[in-house]
Formats: C-alpha cells, sequence, structure tokens
C-alpha cells in the first residue's frame, strides 16, 4: 500500500475505535481508560504499518516490535493503575470536568477522537521505517534500537521503584526520592520521551526520516508544558506539601542530575 493509503486507513480505523471506547468510558464514567488505548494503539498503528508497508520486511519487524513491546509494557502498567483505582477518575479528568463543565461529554467526544489523531501524527517514525526498502539496516537504526533499549529499561525501572516505594505502608504521604527518584523528579517521564528519541532516531536512517521529530519535540512539549510535569507536581504539591517543595529545591525536575544541598536554616 502507498504511504497515503496506509495513513488514511490507519486515521479512520483509530478514530472508530476511540470514538467506540468514548461510548464505553461514559458508560463507566470514567474516561481516564483513553490513556490506556492511547498507549496501546502506538503498537497496533506499528503492526499495522509493518504488514501493509512495502518496505523491507526486517527493518519493519524491526520497528513493529520494537514499538509493540514499549506499547504493551506502557499500556498495561497503566491499565493496573487506572483500573486499580477505578471508580476513582484520574486528576486531569477530574480538572476537566471543572474546566469544561456542562459541555464536558460533547467536549470529551472530540477530545478522544484527538488522541486518535495524535496517535498517527506522532507515529511518523513507524510509517517512515516501513516505507523504507533498502534491504540493510543504517548505523542509525541500530543507535536508535540501542537507545530504546536503554530508555526502556529505564522506564521500567523508575515505575518499578516508585510501585516499591508506594506499597510500603510507612511511606505514606511521604516523597519518593530513591533510587532513580533521587537524581530526577519525574525519571519515568524521561526515559518515556528518550524512547520517542530512540524512534526519531532509528527513522533518520530512512528517506524523508526528519519528519518524525513531530514524535519526540510533541512529547516533550506536552511533559514539560502541559498534561505532564506541571499537572504532576500540583497534585503532589496538595498531597505532599512542603516536602514535595523540598524536593522540588534539591532534586531535577526531568533530566537525572546530581542533588542539590540545602543551605542550612537560617536562625
Amino acid at each position: 500500500m502507498s504511504a497515503l493509503t496506509l495513513l488514511l486507513l490507519a486515521l479512520a480505523g483509530l478514530c472508530a475505535l476511540f470514538a467506540a471506547l468514548y461510548l464505553i468510558a461514559r458508560r463507566m464514567d470514567n474516561y481516564g481508560i483513553v490513556d490506556i488505548a492511547w498507549s496501546y494503539a502506538f503498537g497496533t498503528l506499528a503492526a499495522f504499518y509493518a504488514l501493509g508497508g512495502p518496505g523491507w520486511p526486517i527493518r519493519r519487524a524491526l520497528i513493529a516490535s520494537l514499538a509493540i513491546v514499549w506499547s504493551l509494557r506502557l499500556g498495561t502498567h497503566l491499565a493496573i493503575r487506572v483500573i486499580g483505582h477505578h471508580p476513582t477518575e484520574d486528576g486531569r479528568y477530574v480538572q476537566l470536568r471543572k474546566d469544561w463543565s456542562a459541555n464536558f461529554v460533547s467536549k470529551m467526544f472530540w477530545f478522544f477522537q484527538m488522541q486518535a489523531a495524535s496517535v498517527v501524527l506522532l507515529g511518523a517514525a513507524f510509517l517512515l521505517a516501513c516505507l523504507n526498502p533498502h534491504p540493510s539496516l543504517h548505523p542509525l537504526e541500530y543507535a536508535g534500537a540501542a537507545l530504546w533499549l536503554l530508555a526502556i529499561s529505564g522506564e521500567a525501572l523508575a515505575d518499578a521503584q516508585l510501585a516499591a516505594f508506594k506499597k510500603n505502608p510507612t511511606h505514606k504521604g511521604q516523597v519518593c526520592a530513591v533510587g532513580l527518584w533521587r537524581f530526577s523528579r519525574h525519571p519515568n517521564y524521561f526515559f518515556e520521551w528518550l524512547i520517542w528519541v530512540s524512534f526519531f532516531v532509528f527513522a533518520l536512517g530512512s528517506p524523508y526520516g526528519f519528519i518524525a521529530i513531530v514524535g519526540p519535540a510533541s512529547i516533550l512539549y506536552l511533559l514539560l508544558r502541559v498534561t505532564g510535569i506541571p499537572m504532576t507536581e500540583e497534585q503532589s504539591l496538595r498531597s505532599r506539601g512542603d516536602a514535595y517543595r523540598r524536593y522540588q529545591q534539591t532534586t531535577s525536575a526531568f533530566i537525572p542530575w546530581f542533588p542539590k544541598k540545602l543551605p542550612p536554616p537560617q536562625n
């Protein structure tokens, strides 16, 4: 199939799937399930491109494998969190209920459709790789795969360390500042972004691969300015107060780095 055909079919299929998901979320009265679907959708998209793309089969299989493994890990992690807290809804969607007020239900439909469109847009790296017919891997594709391995390992470790910290009842109300969380307030976000960088690096081995910069650039903006760090930190300040403010003063927000030492309090 041509690139345009693949794009249009992917967009139509995902819009239909997210429309159906919207009806399920409305029935459940929990719109946080869109995060689960959004994560799983990337693996589905990469598999579709790999099956329908005209590129070299080994390259198609490799990029699809990277995307599917990451997608399944992230989606399952979110599913455990969202379903485990149901019927309590994620704080972001609670805030949207307040912000959108009487128009919340109708606006959420289009919000779900925007999530479908974002999957196609951000998945440009998968499409570009699956269109490349060159019968050997480029050094940048090897580099992208190596970076992906580092990033997904780091993200899984950060998630495991946070889960272990929360599981201990003596840590209730405390700030997790152990392991990777000692060097970054959001190591999971950092490694998630690094995964998108790895897809971009992989795509650079294909014609027009630079287009895939839309992935890491968009994710970085969302994490730093919109739904990632800002909203997470607002919630952390509400729940942990001064303890989290001290954590903010000593620990890097995003890129892991050595923590600062606070000066002794003035008498």
